[in-house]
């Protein structure tokens, strides 16, 4: 395993126990020793390589979230950036639908909710993309036909990836000593750029984005990216591409809106043309954005999707009204 030792350091500088250590080492050697027999190598790994060693733990009952996430950690560490992009997207699929059932049960009702999930059988950790959308589809297209869409709205704008409130403390601090909405809109944008600066300069990726100076010059002329732009009481921002190098580079429509789209569970259906998924999914996607307002201003922001790949724009774009009393 190529530099073994500086990977145990990295796992032990991020706080993990002796124990999370050991079990990552040994997942790699276990991947390590699938590649060997087959002439290849953790140095040659490819998507498609863990693609098929994925479907082998999954046929074998290996699979679990500890075991995807250690190898993410490792690829991260050696920066083979597009197999960790993978890993990310397996580990990010799988516990959405179960989240937005729960959510279900608790805005409408356990009756609603099984009826709405009837015969819904949840992909597995690691299946693959294109076994989501039609699940998607017929949850969405069920919610539609059963509740007001302002309900459905309301229900799939949530936190669903879980991220951890206390990610926005800072955000708000800094908020809070800005003169100006204005000014802090500026400042955090000014912020964005220069922590992707920082990705592209070490080659490392920001989340689940390889940012290389194209993209790099695009965020700096699209304020708008990340938190957004005011006009009058309405903050407009954009969502950062899924895949921004190529989203910028793609000519052909469908596949540009492909590139643009965060949602593993509607994605492949963007690029596919099928199944058509209902935009009010997107509200999904407005979740985060609104969450972090929620922070900011101390109290739940409205939000509304403007544009969105499902709606068949090029880009997803939202708006998000300032709380009466939060102008500054």
């Amino acid at each position: 395993m190529r530099n073994e030792d500086g990977f145990v350091n990295r796992l032990k500088q991020r706080g993990l126990s002796q124990e999370q250590v050991d079990f990552s080492l040994g997942a790699l050697r276990e991947l390590e020793r699938h590649l060997e027999t087959n002439g290849e190598s953790l140095d040659s790994l490819t998507v498609d390589m863990l693609e098929r060693y994925v479907t082998r733990l999954m046929a074998e009952s290996k699979n679990s979230m500890d075991r995807l996430i250690a190898l993410a950690r490792y690829c991260h560490f050696v920066k083979k950036n597009d197999v960790v992009i993978y890993l990310l997207s397996l580990i990010q699929s799988v516990d959405v639908l179960p989240a937005i059932s729960e959510r279900l049960a608790t805005f409408v009702g356990e009756d609603v909710r099984r009826k709405i999930f009837k015969g819904i059988k949840m992909p597995s950790l690691g299946s693959p993309q294109e076994d989501y959308p039609p699940l998607t589809q017929k949850i969405v297209e069920r919610m539609e036909a059963g509740l007001p869409i302002e309900t459905c709205r309301e229900i799939l704008t949530w936190n669903y990836h879980k991220v951890p409130l206390e990610a926005f403390k800072e955000m708000k601090e800094r908020f809070e000593k800005a003169k100006s909405i204005d000014k802090f809109l500026a400042d955090e944008h000014g912020r964005f750029v220069r922590e992707l600066a920082g990705h592209m300069k070490d080659g490392t990726l920001w989340f689940d984005q390889e940012i290389t100076p194209t993209v790099l010059e695009f965020v700096k002329n699209n304020p708008e990216v990340n938190l957004g732009v005011r006009e009058g009481d309405k903050i407009y921002a954009l969502k950062f591409p899924y895949a921004p190098e190529q989203y910028l580079k793609e000519k052909n429509p469908r596949m540009k809106r492909y590139y643009a789209c965060h949602c593993q569970l509607a994605r492949t259906a963007v690029r596919d043309g099928k199944p058509n998924i209902s935009p009010t999914f997107c509200y999904c996607s407005a979740g985060y954005e609104k969450i972090r307002f929620d922070i900011i201003f101390g109290e739940p922001v409205e939000i509304e999707v403007l544009e969105s790949v499902l709606k068949g724009d090029p880009r997803c774009r939202f708006c998000i009204t300032i709380p009466k009393g939060k102008m500054k």
